[in-house]
């Protein structure tokens, strides 16, 4: 079984802390914002041993990330990410919500 190391993006560092961000003071919900990015990340680290189950992307929407692209859904967010070697990269974590067919 492969082995991957996990590099997760400024972008997507970003988008998670967007999301804490959001969960914390919009909904006013501190707790519920630690546990649910726990979880996103708890998801996110099981890639180190999953990362290549999931299927390349084909939806318009992926191209924008390049090629390779794969997803890992989280309750309501989407994690795109790609794999070069034994590396994933993390590049987003958006809603799934926000991916539309154009």
């Amino acid at each position: 079984m492969t082995q991957f190391e996990i590099v997760i993006s400024e972008q997507a560092n970003k988008d998670i802390q967007n999301l804490s961000d959001a969960i914390m003071f919009q909904y006013e919900a501190p707790v519920t914002a630690f546990k649910y990015v726990q979880g996103l990340l708890d998801e996110i680290k099981k890639l180190k041993t999953n990362a290549d189950t999931f299927s390349i992307q084909t939806h318009k929407y992926f191209f924008q990330y390049g090629s390779n692209i794969m997803r890992l859904n989280y309750k309501k967010m989407t994690v795109i990410y790609t794999i070069i070697d034994n590396m994933v990269y993390v590049l987003r974590v958006v809603p799934s919500s926000s991916i539309k067919a154009y």
